[in-house]
């Protein structure tokens, strides 16, 4: 993990994002011989390896003209706990409290946003429900910056079927977001995402991009064929102040 992290800065990466996508407190204790307190050291060590990454980047590779890379702590849906593949549907959240959500995001935030990461990547978010639990959390801990970042089923909505304008609307009221927007998603849904909410955007909160890299699965063959997108994706959407990747 520590070694493809580092190229990922060798590579151009301003921002790395911690292998914490799916770990939770929850799901480690899951696991035989597992406690509350080993779970809270495996998250820990996501950003402690991501870290070390950044410091081995800036003494090997001693970059010029860059500013220190910044490490995010990613956190995704709860979704990511019930491996059903719920995450990119967020159906889940109809039958759970803004309270249940919170509830279950709670440890990994705790831990997390203590951990020595430069801010929390609440990514790959299907539900706008989530999205509020989520934020609501955040103000428990004043001090830690954060992305919201959503999955989204087309040109306009989240996966689970709410508008990508009222997404943005809610994120905009918080004051610890440094930027909202997208990720997981066809490189083909950004640009009218993007146009959909824009003039709802205020300055002081950038677009954080990077959707899936454009390939389509094959199901009769099990791969991915390949999809062009690079060129129209950075063409189009690299002019705006924006966190961008893959």
């Amino acid at each position: 993990i520590r070694e493809a992290h580092f190229r990922f800065l060798l590579a151009g990466a301003d921002v790395i994002t911690t292998a914490t996508y799916q770990a939770s407190v929850a799901g480690f204790t899951g696991e035989p011989d597992v406690s509350a307190e080993r779970a809270r050291e495996l998250l820990v060590s996501g950003v402690r390896l991501a870290g070390e990454a950044v410091d081995r980047f800036l003494s090997d590779a001693r970059p010029t003209g860059r500013r220190r890379p910044l490490v995010a702590a990613s956190v995704g849906p709860y979704g990511t706990f019930l491996h059903d593949g719920s995450e990119y549907s967020g159906a889940y959240a109809e039958q759970m409290s803004v309270e249940d959500l919170k509830v279950w995001h709670r440890p990994q935030i705790d831990v997390l946003a203590a951990a020595g990461a430069d801010l929390v990547a609440l990514e790959t978010i299907p539900s706008i429900k989530e999205a509020s639990a989520l934020l609501e959390l955040l103000r428990e801990f004043p001090d830690c910056r954060a992305w919201l970042s959503f999955s989204c089923k087309d040109g306009r909505r989240l996966s689970d079927g709410s508008l990508f304008t009222d997404a943005v609307q809610m994120a905009q009221r918080s004051t610890q977001l440094v930027a909202v927007g997208v990720n997981c998603c066809s490189p083909a849904l950004v640009e009218p995402l993007l146009d959909s909410a824009g003039s709802l955007r205020s300055p002081d909160l950038s677009w954080v991009v990077y959707p899936n890299s454009g390939e389509d699965w094959d199901s009769e063959q099990g791969e991915c064929g390949r999809h062009e997108v690079a060129h129209w994706f950075w063409s189009r959407c690299h002019p705006q102040p924006s966190i961008f990747g893959p």
